[in-house]
């Protein structure tokens, strides 16, 4: 019998859900498909290790094509975080990278982790350890332009999240998580109805819906609850990015606070950065999923 693809937490935190599966579709090289996806983005979500050992979500931006894939098991990246990007530093050569493709133009995703064999000038060389596809569940569509080159402001780190980053959290339906376990680092997509993040103080709850089974985020946050989250505003090329400690909650009447939630991630917020006009790209109103419109938002809802 074949070992199984998935991590101690992961095999946990399917046990703990009373889901399980096979992860058939999980290899240690990109296929033709994914390898010619990769190549059609103009953008890529990833996720790094800061100098504390914690994850730090961002995003690469480029022309379509900046992304190939010189061999079944390497990436090559033809962009670098900007100067002011937190995870920048993160993103150096020999250091574990989660990657997500995603294309929001027609809802697939494709994952691809491994470690970053090499960095210059010109950007990164990832050697891919492991990939696999993801459902299209809970993406919104969104149909994006580049905007034209302005100088965005400097990264702002922020004390706490201000009225700003709140408004941005509670009126976004994505969000991207970052997370990792000894075995590696992953960034994933999370979708639902605009306020399906809920906010309390400086902790966020993030629900999690019927998903494909596999409980990456959550099994990684078994092992290590540091996490990180990214939220884009789409219509101005803003960027929230965050990190965080989680706590699951499996079961329990908070659950029933928003439906389709099988399980719940509090998020406390540690470090936050606010990077204005960070992304060259803008995006159309969205249309939202059809498994999106099947969940619902917080009953009760209190932005304290």
């Amino acid at each position: 019998m074949d070992a199984s693809p998935f991590h101690e937490g992961e095999l946990e935190a399917q046990a703990r859900a009373g889901e399980s599966s096979r992860g058939g579709g999980i290899r240690e090289f990109m296929p033709d498909q994914h390898r010619d996806f990769f190549a059609l983005l103009p953008y890529l979500f990833a996720a790094g290790r800061d100098a504390q050992g914690r994850p730090i979500a961002t995003i690469l931006t480029g022309p379509e094509g900046f992304i190939t894939s010189p061999a079944p098991n390497a990436l090559a990246i033809a962009a670098l975080p900007a100067p002011d990007d937190p995870a920048g530093p993160a993103l150096s050569a020999s250091a574990p990278i989660g990657l997500l493709g995603l294309d929001l133009r027609t809802r697939r995703r494709n994952r691809a982790n491994g470690i970053i064999s090499e960095r210059d000038g010109n950007g990164l060389r990832i050697a891919v350890t492991q990939s696999f596809g993801n459902c299209a569940k809970y993406i919104q569509l969104r149909q994006h332009a580049f905007a034209p080159t302005t100088a965005g402001t400097a990264a702002e780190e922020l004390t706490s999240l201000d009225e700003s980053a709140r408004d941005l959290v509670l009126r976004s339906d994505t969000l991207f998580i970052a997370s990792g376990s000894e075995s590696g680092l992953d960034i994933s997509h999370r979708g639902g109805r605009p306020g399906f993040v809920r906010i309390e103080g400086g902790q966020l709850t993030v629900p999690d819906f019927a998903g494909n089974s596999y409980f990456n985020t959550f099994g990684n946050l078994l092992r290590e609850p540091a996490t990180s989250l990214l939220f884009i505003d789409f219509a101005k090329g803003d960027l929230l990015q965050l990190q965080g400690m989680a706590e699951i909650v499996w079961d329990g009447p908070e659950l029933a606070g928003l439906d389709g939630a099988r399980r719940l991630m509090h998020i406390e917020v540690t470090r936050a950065w606010r990077r204005k006009a960070a992304l060259p790209l803008r995006w159309a109103e969205a249309e939202p999923a059809p498994t999106t419109l099947a969940t619902g938002t917080w009953r009760h809802h209190e932005a304290a």
